[in-house]
């Protein structure tokens, strides 16, 4: 059950993956899937609020791009998305978000900034990217290698943007703990202690 403190949180990141649209696209490319500002979004998200309420952000955010909103970069609604070369992109967002979220609340109650990054590159990128390859073979006629190797253009800029998501969670962490529980084992039986 979602607190109103939780659907506040959640809202204004939705809000935020929205704003960081706004600059717009480029787009580098034969594809046509652009470099945006958004999956800063997503991965701040997970690694901000975990992967329930990081979930809730991006599951809004996809519903009301959905609906109709132009709220992806360049001006562009869900559906236009997902029936262009960009759809697996858009797709990985939510895999995305709970795996930084999830991974991100095994080492809390303290955040670690170069695990934050290794979580940011394997869930923002690594999981974006192959829902992005395989959305370019079912939307283009790439080979899988081909729409593979298109990734290779983003990586630089996702790469920063995952260090700059762990330098950043790392302060909000710093400064209001409690975001994320903890993640513990637990046994059947056996109180969390």
């Amino acid at each position: 059950m979602h607190t109103k403190a939780d659907l506040t949180q959640a809202a204004v990141f939705a809000a935020l993956i929205a704003a960081l649209g706004l600059p717009g696209t480029m787009t580098i490319g034969p594809t046509g899937v652009p470099i945006t500002l958004q999956t800063l979004g997503v991965m701040l998200a997970g690694s901000i609020l975990g992967a329930r309420k990081g979930a809730f952000a991006v599951g809004l955010f996809a519903i009301l791009a959905l609906a109709g909103l132009p709220i992806l970069a360049g001006g562009r609604t869900g559906l236009v998305s997902l029936a262009s070369p960009t759809a697996g992109f858009f797709v990985g967002w939510l895999p995305a978000v709970l795996l930084i979220g999830a991974c991100t609340a095994v080492m809390m109650p303290r955040y670690s900034v170069l695990w934050g990054i290794v979580i940011n590159v394997v869930g923002g990128m690594a999981v974006i990217y192959v829902f992005g390859t395989i959305g370019l073979m079912l939307r283009t006629d790439m080979s899988w290698w081909a729409a593979l190797s298109t990734n290779g253009i983003y990586v630089v800029g996702d790469i920063a943007k995952a260090v700059m998501t762990a330098f950043v969670a790392a302060q909000v962490h710093r400064a209001r703990p409690g975001l994320i529980a903890p993640w513990r084992w637990r046994r059947a039986g056996v109180a969390d202690g």
